[in-house]
């Protein structure tokens, strides 16, 4: 776990590497319950039978169940002492699914800290997601993942720039 005292911190580590996560199982429970919450029950999720014969040999993670845990993942790599009063998730950009995530693999996050921009709101911030698939020479997805991190007043706000 990276541990960042302030803001200022996070600012002078652009560009850097945060580290990789450790790896999380994705098991068919996940699966089901993601599929649950999104209405999406298309069989290559759901029905093991009839996957195991399909393209990828089993049932496969939802690509934005994939991608829905990359807070998951960011909250377990990294954190800051002095936190914002709040973090919003700002977007996404460049997001990419590159090979499926077959039930029972193990994935992790690896980071970059690509940019932190300073707005009249707080602070933009932009890191860089790589979802690895354990034994595999592809990963499961690329994404840059924009969160805005409010500031704590409006003092702060003082002389800030958009």
């Amino acid at each position: 776990m990276r541990v960042f005292a302030d803001i200022d911190e996070v600012v002078a580590a652009q560009g850097e590497h945060l580290g990789r996560t450790d790896w999380l199982t994705i098991d068919q429970t996940r699966i089901d319950r993601f599929a649950d919450a999104t209405e999406d029950h298309q069989w290559i999720h759901l029905d093991a039978e009839r996957a195991a014969e399909g393209p990828f040999g089993a049932t496969i993670a939802h690509g934005f169940l994939s991608l829905s845990l990359l807070p998951y993942f960011a909250r377990n790599l990294f954190t800051l002492v002095e936190k914002p009063a709040m973090s919003i998730n700002y977007g996404l950009n460049r997001v990419r699914f590159l090979r499926p995530v077959t039930v029972g693999s193990r994935v992790r996050d690896s980071v970059d800290l690509r940019e932190v921009t300073r707005t009249d709101k707080g602070y933009l911030v932009t890191t860089g997601h790589t979802v690895e698939i354990e034994g595999s020479d592809r990963p499961a997805l690329v994404a840059e993942s924009l969160a805005l991190w409010v500031r704590r007043s409006s003092a702060e706000c003082e002389g800030s720039s958009s």
